[in-house]
Parts: C-alpha cells; sequence; structure tokens
C-alpha cells in the first residue's frame, strides 16, 4: 500500500469465530502528507551500513546520540535517513542482548565465566541476597592483578564517581605506575556504602590479589570505609583524601565573618607546616583567634589529623598521591565509555574496551622511554644517573629538582660525630609571591645516609633540591641505590606487560605464547619438586 493512503476495512464475525471481510473504502480518510511518509514504520529501515556502524561504536563507547547524528550529517540531512533515532537504539539494545544474554545477572557471570575461560588469572565474585538478587559485584583481569605486585604497594579507593541505573556505585581500586600514570587495580559495583558491603569487597580484592595487602590507602572520611578498612587491612595506613577536605570549607565557613582569613590559615598551616608541633601550635592560635572552639567539624579533622596533614604523612611513602586524583583522573578515563545510563552488561565489555586504551597509553610510554632520551639540565653526574634509569616522565620530575636548586642556599652546617646538619633556604614562590623557607638536611656519612625535613624523597620517591645542594657540596658523584627506585626504573621487566587484555577473541602474539607456555611448564615443574626440600633449593639457586 502506498505511504499516506490508509484502507478502511469493514468486517464482521460468524458464530465460528472467523472474520469475513465485508466492504472496503480505498477512498482517502485522512490528509495525504509525503514529507512524512518516511516516518511510518513500515517505510523505516536499517541499512547494512548504518547497523554496522551503529554495532561497532557501540563497542568502542561511543554514545548512540553521537553515531545518529554522524549517520544524519553522511546523508545530508533527516528528510534523507531511512530511520529514526529509536530504531538506532532499538538495534542496539538488541544487538546488547545478543552480545550478552538477556537477564543482567545471569548475563554476567556467563560473561565472567567465558573470560576465566579464557584466561584463568580473570577473577570475579557476585555477591548474591537471600532472595537471589544481585547485591555487589566485583571483578579484575589477569594484567591488573600482576601489575598490583609492581603498584600495589599504595592505591586510592573512591565511590564518589558514578552510581549507574541500578543505584549501584562504580568502587574502582587505583594504582600509580612507573609513568606516573593511574593503572587500575580491579573494580567493583556496589548497591550499598555500608560496613558489611565494603568489607566484602575489600576481602575479595584482597582474595585476588594473592592476599597481599597494599602498605597506604587513600579514601574519603567515610566511616564505614574506615571502618572495613580496620577490619581487612589493619596494618594498612588508610590516608583522607586533602583535596575532599579543603573542598568543604566554603560549606562549613560561609557564614563566618573572617571566613577568608580562616580559609588561607587553613590552607598555610596544610601546605607550610613542616614540623607537627609548628602545626599543633598554629591550629591553636587560629581556634583561639577566630573563636572556634565549639566547631565540631573543625574538632574532629584535628582529632584526626595524623589522617590528613601533610607534616604527620610526608615520612611515608605515597607514590606522590596526596589526594584521591588518581580516582578522579581515572573516572575521567572512564567517561568516554560508561555513564549512569550504562547497563550493568554493557558496563563490564566497556571496561574491558576503557582497559585496553589505558594499557595502550602505558605501551606508547614505555616505547618514548626506551627509545628516546631526555637531555639532562646540569653537568651532575647524578643527575646523568637518573637519567640512565628513569623513566622519561619521573626523570624530568628529577629534573624539576635539579633546575629548582637555583633557588636554594646553604646557609649554615652544623658538625656532629658522624655526620652534619645543613640548612638551606628557599626562595619558594607561590602565585608570583616568595618568601624565604628553611629546610634542613641531614647526613650520616657512615651509612652513606642522607634526608631532608621536607622529606619528599619518603613521601614521592623523588630526591628533593636542597638534598642535591648537599650532595654538591660534598662533590658527591653518584648516589646510593636506595634512593633510585625499582618502580620508577624503565629498565625493569615487568610481568604484567606481557599480559594480553582483550581474552575475547585475541590472538596472542608469539612473545606472549612462549610466555604463557613457560608459565605452564614451570608450574610443573614446581608440582614435582615442591615436597622434595633438595631439589626445590636447587633449582631455587
Amino acid at each position: 500500500m502506498q505511504s499516506g493512503y490508509k484502507a478502511r476495512i469493514c468486517t464482521s464475525k460468524d458464530l465460528c469465530g472467523i472474520w469475513r471481510i465485508n466492504k472496503v473504502h480505498l477512498d482517502h480518510n485522512h490528509k495525504t502528507s509525503p514529507s512524512k511518509s518516511r516516518l511510518y514504520r513500515y517505510n523505516r529501515e536499517l541499512s547494512a551500513h548504518v547497523k554496522r556502524r551503529l554495532k561497532v561504536n557501540d563497542m568502542a563507547g561511543i554514545p548512540l546520540q553521537k553515531s545518529f547524528n554522524s549517520a544524519v550529517v553522511e546523508v545530508g540531512g533527516y528528510e534523507n535517513l531511512s530511520c529514526i533515532k529509536k530504531d538506532c537504539r532499538n538495534y542496539v539494545e538488541k544487538v546488547r542482548c545478543l552480545r550478552l544474554g538477556k537477564g543482567d545477572a545471569s548475563a554476567l557471570q556467563s560473561y565472567f565465566c567465558k573470560m576465566q575461560a579464557q584466561c584463568s588469572g580473570f577473577y570475579f565474585s557476585i555477591d548474591l541476597d537471600d532472595d537471589l538478587r544481585l547485591k555487589n559485584v566485583f571483578w579484575t583481569d589477569y594484567r591488573s592483578r600482576q601489575a598490583f605486585k609492581e603498584f600495589g604497594d599504595v592505591i586510592t579507593f573512591d565511590t564518589t564517581y558514578l552510581t549507574n541505573k541500578y543505584d549501584m556505585s562504580f568502587a574502582p581500586f587505583v594504582g600509580v605506575n612507573h609513568h606516573g600514570q593511574s593503572t587500575l587495580l580491579g573494580c567493583g559495583l556496589v548497591s550499598n556504602e555500608d560496613t558489611e558491603t565494603f568489607v566484602w569487597l575489600f576481602r575479595t580484592w584482597l582474595q585476588s590479589m594473592h592476599g597481599q595487602a597494599p602498605h597506604g590507602i587513600v579514601t574519603d572520611q567515610d566511616r564505614a570505609m574506615q571502618n572495613a578498612i580496620q577490619i581487612v587491612f589493619p596494618n594498612t595506613k588508610n590516608r583522607w583524601c586533602l583535596w575532599h577536605i579543603l573542598k568543604k570549607l566554603p560549606e562549613k565557613f560561609g557564614y563566618h565573618v573572617d571566613k577568608g582569613s580562616i580559609f588561607s590559615t587553613i590552607h598555610n598551616l596544610v601546605y607550610d607546616c613542616q614540623f607537627v608541633e609548628e602545626f599543633e601550635n598554629g591550629w591553636r592560635v587560629m581556634v583561639e583567634r577566630f573563636h572556634l572552639y565549639d566547631n565540631e567539624w573543625l574538632a574532629g579533622l584535628y582529632e584526626n589529623r595524623e589522617r590528613w596533614v601533610p607534616c604527620y604523612l610526608k615520612i611515608t611513602f605515597w607514590a606522590g598521591m596526596s589526594t584521591t586524583q588518581r580516582s578522579e583522573s581515572m573516572h575521567a578515563f572512564f567517561d568516554g565509555y560508561i555513564h549512569s545510563k550504562t547497563t550493568l552488561k554493557q558496563f563490564v565489555e566497556q571496561y574491558e574496551q576503557a582497559l585496553r586504551n589505558k594499557v595502550e597509553k602505558e605501551f606508547q610510554a614505555d616505547f618514548k622511554s626506551f627509545s628516546q632520551m631526555e637531555p639532562c639540565a646540569s653537568r651532575y653526574e647524578i643527575e646523568k644517573q637518573f637519567q640512565a634509569v628513569y623513566t622519561i616522565s619521573k626523570f624530568k620530575e628529577v629534573q624539576e629538582e635539579f633546575t629548582g636548586k637555583m633557588y636554594c642556599n646553604l646557609v649554615s652546617v652544623s658538625e656532629g660525630l658522624s655526620g652534619a646538619t645543613y640548612e638551606v633556604r628557599e626562595d619558594v614562590i607561590h602565585d608570583e609571591h616568595s618568601k624565604k623557607k628553611s629546610f634542613f638536611v641531614s647526613v650520616e656519612r657512615d651509612k652513606c645516609e642522607i634526608t631532608c625535613s621536607c622529606h619528599n624523597f619518603e613521601f614521592r620517591g623523588i630526591i628533593c633540591r636542597h638534598m642535591i645542594v648537599v650532595l654538591a657540596r660534598n662533590d658527591v658523584k653518584s648516589i646510593p641505590e636506595r634512593y633510585i627506585l625499582r618502580r620508577l626504573r624503565r629498565d625493569v621487566s615487568r610481568a604484567h606487560t606481557r599480559v594480553p587484555v582483550n581474552y575475547d577473541g585475541l590472538i596472542s602474539t608469539p612473545g606472549q605464547l612462549k610466555y604463557d607456555k613457560m608459565c605452564q611448564r614451570f608450574a610443573t615443574l614446581a608440582d614435582l619438586t615442591a615436597e622434595d626440600d633438595a631439589k626445590s633449593d636447587a633449582i631455587i639457586d
């Protein structure tokens, strides 16, 4: 039947339940509108070309709106398109169902089982309630588990990024690699944010990471999260996100007549105090000056000051992570792939797509560090020492300290029995304002140890400009190996770099196949000799 025409059919039904056509009226019974004919369902269709583009774009994480707009532009306008946006959406949803099967919980389990069958190192766990409904889910791939061995010493954990259409919060475990890039170490979707849920998630993650707990974990101030950390990671240092705390200042003191002075005072105490006594005295003066004795939020922060104030935490290695910016940057990375309306089935698929993208960026950074050499900024032999072994991004951080040496002056030295203490004064420039600040560098010659009151090395793993001033003063040509961290080196062979990410149809490279085969043979050898001390010792030696 031609578009714009509609037949009126008169029917009747006999006693046997059979319909009979009595009369047909073929005249027009509505206004004709040829320009709208393309909107009738029987005139709409998706071409093979459009179907292919929608499918590929969906797998790549490109939003439907952008795919549809691209199709409109390609044909020269909506009037030339043989489908509407709803048709595209229906097709994409149908393809997703075909790809993962119907039913979110069962599809998730089916997908995870397929991944695990293709790579035994893939790990997942699904938590169901008493009615067998999905509560929480956790998964991690083999590459992430191997990367944890290198970069799992300090992690961030944050659930504030995304809540999906099922009211399940995205909970990523994030570390930082040898290039300073965020690296995903597993993630979960949780239906609640109570202590019980976090205990389940942390224990599941710990089990997947060979039972090795991190040395430090950066979180927000969530009480349930803290309780779970104390239960599952009793020996792990828990640091609060400094950014989350400071961003609350306008909310907590916006009413105060001296809010501007309070903001600047707290910032100065946080960022300028080198010593614990200096911070505590300054805090007491601030409370008295602005009459903040009854502020419960401020009192709570002071009570927990060892969890967030830098001068209490800087002697511990945090891989340079002062806030949960690692989680935030990971969120920015996932933003191109997942959103609040992403289904549970899409979520795990897009996770794999995003992870492959992240791995490619690490691969490119590895290639750059192996194939290029950043020129030195000075003539010091120590700088050449770092140039030879550090990744380009980390060597640039070292270079910043060598160039920053020009703002430092050695003003005094106090000799002791086993070493000396040097006072280094730096012109600290901030917001076009400068002030002189003293740092104290201690040198123990017998142990070949050097420490600075700024503790930049202990916190970030990068020697500071104040230490460089003292090393130059003592004509040191080579720094001890303890000040060159393995996790920042470019000349280290790391197991996770040999693990493929795409388990769904990826053809392994010859090198990966050989690596997997050797691992299998080594595992067999270990099974045969583990019970025999003499044989196992001979193999180990």
